[in-house]
């Protein structure tokens, strides 16, 4: 097939061609992106917490009215729980994972320190809370039972011993010896040794930003919350959680009701977390669509009209002895280069979008194999978009296209 007679009918019709290769240009850019965009929010969103999720579940109780006996309440509420039909273990704390905020802390080596040397999530602990949680304990031990003390915010004793993520304790000790070691938390002017390191926890934090950089930094530290609000965490045995949430909340309900209960399975707290990122996962994902239907049938379209514009022209090449092959393989080289020049033009104006969108909302730097790939699979739509309108000129008859149809 020589490019010529292609050349030559493509400059007649310019507007079309132009409008073709642009709008496959800008669909392969904002292809390209979007895939990008999807792929690092679904593998934010997929981050395993380092807790049994599919077991645990979090309870939060309010008081509706001042009480002075709040620590006998919650040791009371902690005992129903853990003698509950089906429940494993359950302590309570100030937060837990992906809860959407939470408390933080700077770890330094000495007291007076000027410059973190990192920055963690700050968790209430207490000996039964590594078996609540599911967490693997990789060195060290658990705390003891009297190494925990109430805290309230009239009263913070000093902590003493902590247990740290293996990312915060590889974090402030590349060497590998954290364990054992003292570090200094929470603006502490004592030491607190670590006791144990744990696999994984994940932070409260689940947004972008600043929280991103410490996501595996994760710190337990020996206190029972003494307070008005609480947050109980359960862990029940497999396949068994929605009964024992339900039995759970009611339990607590009948020692007090005087008290706002609300409880969600760690696979709600989850799904509440990444909705937003969810919800730009179906847009992106309607919209890279729409758009793809939007070039098929403009595809379509105009190599359609072409066709009835070039009917008397088809006639005669088929007159001449041209083949219904040679005819289709016209209209498809046609549509090869004009889709050659817009998914050429879409590499660089995607590479060029990525860099800018990179440097004002942080996503991730776009592979350049990403673009050449969507470069192909927009070679291949339109190849399949043109395969019909062809087929039809390549039916015509001559005797037909010589009379004008």
């Amino acid at each position: 097939m020589q490019l010529r007679p292609i050349l030559s009918a493509m400059n007649r019709n310019k507007f079309g061609a132009i409008l073709i290769a642009t709008q496959m240009a800008v669909t392969l850019a904002f292809l390209s992106n979007s895939l990008t965009i999807i792929e690092s929010r679904l593998a934010w969103s997929a981050r395993p917490t380092g807790v049994d999720e599919a077991n645990l579940f979090v309870i939060s109780s309010e008081m509706t009215e001042d009480r002075n006996d709040l620590a006998a309440h919650e040791n009371a509420d902690l005992a129903a729980l853990r003698t509950l039909e089906g429940v494993v273990d359950a302590y309570v704390t100030n937060d837990y994972p992906l809860a959407g905020g939470g408390w933080s802390t700077s770890v330094n080596l000495t007291a007076d320190q000027k410059t973190p040397s990192a920055d963690s999530a700050y968790y209430f602990a207490d000996e039964h809370a590594i078996d609540t949680l599911g967490l693997r304990l990789i060195a060290g031990r658990n705390f003891r039972a009297d190494e925990v003390v109430n805290r309230t915010a009239a009263d913070i004793p000093p902590i003493g011993t902590v247990i740290v993520t293996k990312a915060l304790a590889d974090k402030v000790f590349p060497a590998g010896d954290a364990l054992g070691q003292s570090i200094f938390i929470e603006s502490s002017t004592r030491p607190d040794r670590i006791i144990g390191i744990v696999a994984s926890l994940k932070t409260p934090f689940f947004g972008k930003g600043a929280a991103a950089s410490f996501v595996e930094n994760s710190s337990l530290v020996p206190y029972r919350p003494i307070g008005g609000s609480d947050n109980y965490m359960v862990r029940a045995k497999s396949g068994r959680r929605d009964s024992v949430m339900r039995a759970a909340e009611a339990r607590l309900a009948e020692l007090d009701g005087d008290r706002m209960l609300r409880s969600k399975s760690m696979s709600q707290v989850r799904a509440e977390a990444y909705r937003g990122d969810h919800g730009l996962v179906v847009l992106l994902v309607s919209v890279c669509v729409a758009l793809l239907v939007v070039n098929a049938f403009g595809i379509v379209g105009l190599t359609s009209y072409w066709v009835s514009q070039r009917r008397q022209q088809i006639g005669i090449r088929r007159a001449l002895g041209a083949t219904r092959r040679a005819i289709l393989n016209y209209f498809q080289t046609e549509n090869l280069v004009i889709a050659s020049a817009g998914t050429s033009c879409g590499i660089a104006f995607s590479i060029a979008l990525n860099l800018w969108m990179v440097q004002s909302f942080e996503v991730s730097r776009i592979e350049n194999s990403r673009a050449i790939a969507g470069a192909v699979f927009m070679l291949i739509l339109g190849q399949l978009a043109v395969l019909y309108p062809a087929l039809r000129a390549a039916s015509i008859p001559p005797a037909l296209a010589m009379r004008g149809g």
